[in-house]
């Protein structure tokens, strides 16, 4: 058996690791992932101040130390993000399915309760403060209708970087130079932390799509933006995670995917509706 350098890792452990993470999270790591996959693991072990793979997955399996589970989540999760990433599917939010949110909903001066937005995965808080900041810049009833927006991750670092929301010029780039100077404070270095109010508005929650128990904790979602995330699961997570969003939505409710994302390949329990935009996917109306 081969052993990867600093982790001492062999090939045996390697599959008995994939297993164990994909029932933890539903995520898979296939052999080519592998070095990627071995540096992240040789970090959690050195910061837990184990020597070995052995001992650290031991503990990490048959001990009560979640925080190494949480730990390893961090380490091996994906996090790229930066503001108005993939905006077509904003604008899209805005010409087309808000306005049929409103019309089921009973339309305006009639709707009862808040129109409910999710973001999840919501990484470091780019993509939920992307749809504040549109909402408030060009949504014309955002005075007059309720809106909650959610965002959620199984990661609880980039949450609490969320929370914070200071971000770099990188994250910022393609901001309006208006809206940066209207709605963001320079704190130095580089970095600018959104509004305070923003920051209030949206509520973050940490919780895993694939966790069914965990998801029923979500409900009447008018829209929910899951881009970029089915693509790590294999066949059965995505299945188990479209039918909790599922769950999470309002009959009627509207379901965006990632550019590189169909629902067709996943489930047939939504149905796609083509827009201008693109292709967003709908739970249907009356259905339990």
């Amino acid at each position: 058996m081969t052993s990867a350098v600093g982790t001492g890792l062999t090939e045996a452990d390697f599959e008995k690791f994939r297993e164990y993470f994909y029932k933890r999270t539903g995520i898979q790591f296939t052999a080519t992932k592998r070095y990627f996959v071995d540096k992240r693991i040789d970090a959690c072990i050195r910061a837990a101040g184990f020597d070995t793979f052995t001992s650290w997955f031991a503990a990490l399996r048959l001990s009560d130390r979640s925080d190494l589970l949480q730990e390893l989540i961090n380490q091996l999760t994906v996090n790229e993000t930066y503001f108005l990433r993939e905006d077509y599917q904003f604008d899209a939010l805005l010409s087309k399915v808000l306005p049929d949110v409103l019309a089921a909903r009973g339309g305006l001066g009639r709707i009862v309760g808040p129109i409910k937005i999710l973001s999840l995965p919501c990484s470091t808080g780019e993509e939920p403060y992307s749809i504040a900041l549109r909402l408030l810049e060009e949504w014309p009833h955002i005075d007059t209708v309720d809106v909650e927006i959610h965002g959620a991750d199984i990661d609880s670092e980039v949450l609490a970087r969320a929370r914070h929301a200071s971000y770099g010029d990188r994250s910022l780039a393609r901001v309006p130079k208006p809206w940066v100077n209207k709605y963001f404070t320079s704190v130095g270095a580089g970095r600018y932390q959104l509004d305070e109010g923003i920051r209030d508005a949206v509520t973050l929650h940490q919780v895993n799509v694939t966790d069914t128990a965990a998801m029923r904790a979500f409900r009447d979602f008018d829209v929910v933006f899951c881009r970029n995330v089915l693509i790590y699961f294999d066949e059965l997570s995505s299945r188990r995670a479209a039918e909790n969003l599922y769950g999470a939505m309002r009959p009627g409710g509207f379901l965006f995917l990632g550019h590189s994302e169909s629902m067709s390949r996943i489930s047939p329990i939504f149905t796609p509706s083509r827009l201008p935009e693109g292709i967003v996917y709908q739970r249907p109306t009356g259905a339990k």
